[in-house]
């Protein structure tokens, strides 16, 4: 088509056929699974007066006797979190880089992803309600439990983080004649270690969320707290359980946020500037005295 063409040709209108295929099907889903609910749509309006009743009930007069309890508990959560993700991490790092693109051949990185996934579609309550007929009601059930069940996600994220390392380190390896284990350690391990250190971390925050739940099932720590004061409507000690866990939560979250800042990112920019600015004065002198 130019500029002198009297019948210009007009591109054809891309077809909205399968967009718009794709947005009736979603909405059948969504409504048929609305209406296969025993669902009283009447029942919502009551429902901002009952949050604000047992609001009231909980946080008015929190019972605090039992706060000496509660921290014990609290840390026994922190502990199977911590030793979750520690076993998470120590499993999943290996075994996720071998599914990487650039490291297992293809008869062992499409097992160990299929593996990840069938984890992954596995909540930790369904692992640990089995764990417990072998384990029995343990901390270390949830700990157990906390560790396989992030394998999954965790073992997707090392072998992402793998693959999305830039080839430049991995060539020049290769050019001096390494093999695999040469080029993922001294070309991808360095590369990625500040990123898997960053979800590790990650993910010992979503296990302290995670313990809390563990511990309805009988897997200790404040969740079971929670579940047998809640089931006496002893409502004043359950204000204050959900206060503890939230304050604890967020505490542990700002730290390791803040660890995950340092490791991604380095040091601060002050800091360098800091320590760079007596180094040139220092130097600038010495010019200064050789003219």
């Amino acid at each position: 088509m130019t500029a002198n063409d009297p019948n210009p040709v007009l591109p054809r209108r891309p077809s909205r056929l399968v967009p718009t295929i794709a947005a009736v099907a979603v909405g059948i889903v969504v409504i048929a699974a609305t209406a296969g609910l025993p669902i009283d749509w009447r029942d919502l309006g009551t429902v901002p007066a009952q949050l604000v009743h047992f609001g009231g009930l909980m946080f008015e007069s929190p019972n605090w006797e039992k706060l000496p309890r509660a921290l014990t508990e609290m840390w026994r959560s922190i502990s199977m979190a911590w030793i979750g993700a520690i076993l998470c991490v120590l499993v999943s790092i290996p075994l996720g880089m071998l599914a990487a693109g650039s490291v297992g051949p293809v008869w062992l990185r499409l097992p160990m992803r299929g593996v990840f996934a069938v984890i992954r579609a596995v909540p930790e309550v369904i692992i640990a309600l089995i764990l417990l007929t072998i384990t029995g009601l343990t901390p270390f059930t949830g700990a157990l439990a906390l560790g396989i069940a992030g394998i999954g996600t965790q073992g997707k994220w090392v072998y992402e983080t793998i693959e999305s390392v830039q080839e430049g380190a991995s060539e020049a390896v290769r050019a001096a004649g390494g093999g695999t284990a040469e080029v993922t350690r001294w070309a991808l391990w360095p590369a990625a270690a500040p990123a898997l250190l960053s979800l590790a971390l990650y993910r010992f925050e979503i296990n302290i969320r995670t313990s809390a739940v563990l511990g309805l099932v009988g897997a200790g720590g404040i969740g079971s707290m929670l579940a047998n004061y809640t089931n006496y409507r002893q409502w004043d000690t359950v204000g204050m359980l959900l206060i503890v866990v939230v304050v604890v939560t967020m505490t542990m979250d700002a730290i390791s946020g803040a660890i995950r800042r340092r490791v991604t990112r380095g040091p601060g920019v002050a800091r360098t500037t800091r320590t760079a600015l007596p180094a040139r004065t220092t130097r600038s002198r010495n010019v200064d005295r050789v003219r």
